[in-house]
Formats: C-alpha cells, structure tokens, sequence
C-alpha cells in the first residue's frame, strides 16, 4: 500500500487476537478461542457496503456474550471493517470480545437492523483459557480518594505517559516516515507505559490514507463527517497502534477530536450528520473497547480553538460512548490549562479520570495542581496531568524541569504525560519518532517509575502535610502517606536540618536521586527520630518503610 505499514498482528500477539475462519453464517459451535484478557475477533458476513454507504451510521448491529456459569454477561456492539483486510468497499462486519474469566462463553444473542446480520453466529462459543496478563485498568475504589488504579489482577502499575499526537500519518514537516507506528510503540515500551494519540492526521495529513470518507465516497479528513470513518485508515493504522501497545502492555490513549486543525476538531461536532457524533462515538467503543489496554480522552483542548465545544456537549459525548463501551474502559477530555473545570460534573458519572494541563517545572506546584483537581473532580477518581512538561526548544523546558515536574505530580496523588517539542507543532510530541536520546527526560522517568513499582505502596497512600511527617522540610517539599506504615518525602534542594518523628517499631529509610538515577540506604532500623539532608537535586525521594514487628530489633 504505497510503503505505508499495513496491519500485520505482531508474532507476540498470535495467540490473543483469535480471528474466525470464515464470515459465513454457521452451525452454532464455536467461533472462538484465546486467553483471558486478549481479543477475540468475530467475522460477520453482513450487507455489501459501497464507500458512499454509512453503515456506521445506518446499521444497527450488537451482541451479547454470557459466562457459562450465568455470570458475567456483557455486550459488545459490532461494525464495519470493508472487506475486513483494510479496503474501503465489502460486506465484512466485526465483533471484538474479551473474556474476562476463562471457561466458555456463549454468543447469546446477536441483534441487528440488518437480516443479514441479525442471528449470525447465534448460540456459538468461545473458549476462553486462563492467562497471566494483567487486564484492564480500572478506578480502585479502596484506595485513599479513588485516586489510584489498579488492574484485573489486582496489581497498581504507577504511570508515566508520552505524546505521539499524530504519527498515525507517520508524516512529519518534511513528507513520508513509514513503517513508524509500532516500532514506536516498542520503543516508547522501555520507558513508558502510556502513548496519547490522536485518532485523526491533525497537522500532518497523509496525502493518500484519511479517516473519513465524505458523501461521495472519497477519503477525507474533514471530522464533519465522522459518521463515515474510513475502513482503510482504521485497519492500517489505529489497528496497528492498539495492537502493537496492547502487545507491550502499554496504554493506548485515544484522542477522538483534536487536537489542533478544523477538520481534527470536527470530529465530534459531525455536522455532516446533523451534529450528531453517535456514530463516531459507537464505531471507537466497538472497535477498540475490548482492548484491556485502551483508554479514551473525548478531545482535546475542548473548550478553546476552532470549533470548541460546551461543558454539556461533552457530558453528552461521554453519556454516549460510556452507553456503548462494552467494559470499563478509562474515559476524560483534556482542556486548556488550568484545573479541571467541575462543569463536567455528571451524576452518574460520564469520567472515571480526571485529565487536566498545567506545564510545571517545580515539584510543589506540580503536587498541587494534582490534589486540587482530584478535590474538584469529585475526589474520587485518579487525575492525570497530560501536558505536565515537553522537553525542547519549543516550550523552553529542560530535562530537570520535566523530571521535577513528574516527581511532583506522583507526590500530588497522580500521574503525568510528557512530551518532546523542539519547536512548536513539530517532533515526537507530533510526529512520534520516540528516542530517549532526544527526549532525555524520559530514561530518568523510567527509572522513578521502576522505583515506586518496586518500593512504594502507594496505593494506600495520599498527599499529606509535610510538617505532619518531616519537621524543617520547606514549601518546596511535598509528601504522601500511608498513616503509620509508610511515607515518602519528595525534596528539590538542599534542606538541612530535617528530621522524621517516626511511629513505634523500625523503620527503613531510603533516598532516590531521579537526576542523577542513585538509590541509597540511609537506615534499616531506625526508631524515633530520624535526622537526615536533602541534596542539591531537582528531584530526590524520600522513602520511609516501617519493617517487621514493632518490638524487633
């Protein structure tokens, strides 16, 4: 296809997404295997739909998949894939189902506006075998605040994210990059565990693959008429960017409307189709929300820029694809900067995320920024600063500043995204193209994130008063705590003088330096009050740890 990277599923995802044989109609049996949280394709034979067609819009078609135990039961809606190889033209619909328990579960119902469509495959099973990954990412509601997730398996991998708005085109300012997609997502894989991409070109059109396509049944990249998305660039390219994260266990964060251009920003103002964005909005949930690792931000810098939209529009928009998500998938929208604007409020909630943009170079501020918009958010839900620090020229922002900022935001209770920008509009922030050689920050960030994994118990954590846990510690310190367990001290300075009145029984003592990537152990017993200095860096961690029983040694 003109050098540009097709959908080939990566050898490592051979045994996850299990694609049914044939799209005819057949005896019930079963129409697929695979492991627990992996995804299960379902080829339908439905209408042949010419590129002019809207079946998006037009086809009603979704199904139903129950346990064999009773419990659970979930339904998934279907769409239309062309001739389900990346053609624009075809009669090849899908379903994309991930069993969240492993035994055999039955496609119990199968509904459609279409003749064709409607029974197909009804009474078939898939066989679903135990697995070890580790699921979707779900809000826990145990932790202080619901402000952190956790996955399936019950484990809490901390977050650092990146931004690749919209190497989906894999063009940047000086034409043609193919072959990007998912060897950005493995390189990204080393350091981060979450890429923000934008479903549409934004400022780096391809010439030749779009994702719409207009009335007449050419490829465009007008959003207006989101209510056609193209079969071509959603196979070739999307597919290819979920599938490549889902294989690295990296969360693939969708942007659907943004970021930048008219025709970005159009996508869920759909005026095409009377500004209704059902379509678009049911068409991602059936496409991508079966995947464990898929998260959706509704658009980006909603409320500025051309067209913007309403607080009660994007309460709608996320009504709507919240209605039509088959699981629990993450979903926010990102606005211009500052807090998160409790406008977006919804009884029931429309987020289980709060997305906010502050670009902060210091540790307090960032901190703060992150507790004050859980407050707002409703305080029960995690927050996640997505535009916290881009290392580059472009917003003047050095390595130190980023990895100062990302401390703050882990001791504000949250996470953080960055970003490389040279100049405005132009590298990995855009165009993707990820090396940590240029985005420095990022091997550092790396490195944090490893130590709170495999140190911190953060999820029982939340932010605390420093002077509560640290006497002398400055205003540029931050803290956390897990009340009489355990708590970490962020500092960016020298602070002489400081000192921990530690709870009863021993406690171990650590410090992280980010910048310079250096663990020590101050203490592993230490009792009462426990004196120590922070150092001339950005970026340090304190780590105190109670250990064994009070009356140990």
């Amino acid at each position: 296809m003109d050098g540009y990277e097709t959908s080939l599923i990566p050898l490592g995802l051979a045994a996850v997404l299990i694609v049914l044989g044939t799209c005819a109609a057949a005896p019930a049996g079963e129409v697929g295997r695979g492991p627990v949280f992996g995804v299960i394709e379902i080829p339908f034979k439905g209408p042949a739909c010419k590129a002019a067609d809207a079946p998006a819009r037009d086809i009603a078609f979704w199904t139903r998949f129950r346990h064999e135990s009773g419990k659970p039961e979930v339904t998934v809606h279907g769409f239309w894939d062309g001739d389900g190889q990346g053609g624009r033209e075809g009669n090849v619909f899908k379903v994309r189902f991930c069993p969240t328990t492993a035994g055999t579960w039955t496609l119990a119902q199968v509904h459609s506006s279409d003749k064709q469509l409607a029974g197909q495959h009804e009474g078939g099973v898939v066989v679903a075998a135990a697995s070890d990954h580790p699921g979707f990412w779900l809000v826990d509601p145990h932790t202080p605040g619901g402000r952190w997730y956790r996955r399936s398996d019950g484990s809490h991998p901390y977050i650092f994210g990146n931004t690749h708005y919209s190497f989906l085109s894999q063009m940047d300012d000086r034409g043609p990059r193919p072959g990007r997609i998912a060897a950005d997502m493995a390189a990204n894989a080393g350091h981060l565990n979450k890429v923000r991409f934008s479903i549409h070109p934004c400022r780096y059109p391809n010439p030749k693959s779009k994702p719409f396509l207009d009335d007449s049944g050419r490829p465009t990249d007008d959003g207006d008429f989101s209510h056609r998305p193209n079969p071509e660039w959603f196979h070739t390219r999307v597919d290819v960017a979920v599938r490549a994260a889902w294989e690295k266990d990296i969360v693939a964060d969708l942007i659907l409307c943004g970021p930048d251009t008219r025709e970005a920003r159009s996508v869920l103002r759909a005026s095409k189709n009377r500004g209704d964005a059902t379509p678009i909005l049911r068409y991602v949930a059936a496409r991508y929300g079966s995947y464990p690792n898929v998260w959706m931000c509704l658009a980006n810098e909603w409320n500025i820029k051309d067209p913007k939209y309403t607080a009660e529009e994007i309460k709608r928009f996320g009504a709507i694809l919240r209605r039509h998500l088959p699981y629990a998938t993450p979903v926010s929208v990102h606005a211009s900067s500052g807090p998160w604007d409790k406008r977006l409020n919804a009884q029931p909630p429309w987020n289980d995320h709060v997305i906010i943009q502050d670009k902060i170079r210091t540790l307090a501020r960032s901190a703060d920024a992150i507790a004050g918009s859980h407050a707002i958010g409703g305080g029960d839900r995690p927050v996640i600063n997505d535009e916290l620090g881009y290392e580059g020229k472009g917003d003047t922002f050095s390595r130190d500043d980023v990895i100062e900022g990302h401390l703050g935001a882990f001791l504000g209770g949250g996470y953080g995204t960055t970003g490389h920008k040279p100049a405005s509009k132009k590298g990995h922030y855009f165009w993707g193209g990820f090396t940590p050689q240029e985005h420095t920050a990022v091997p550092h960030l790396a490195w944090l994130r490893k130590v709170i994994d495999s140190h911190i118990t953060f999820c029982k954590m939340a932010p605390s008063d420093t002077g509560d846990l640290v006497s002398g510690a400055g205003k540029n310190c931050r803290a956390m705590a897990w009340p009489g367990n355990e708590f970490v001290l962020g500092t960016s300075g020298v602070q002489e003088g400081l000192a921990a009145n530690l709870p009863a029984g021993p406690w171990e003592v650590r410090r992280f330096d980010v910048i310079a990537m250096k663990e020590e152990v101050l203490a592993r017993g230490a009792r009462g009050r426990f004196t120590f200095a922070a150092p001339a860096s950005r970026a340090v961690l304190f780590h105190f740890k109670k250990v064994g029983d009070a009356s140990a040694g």
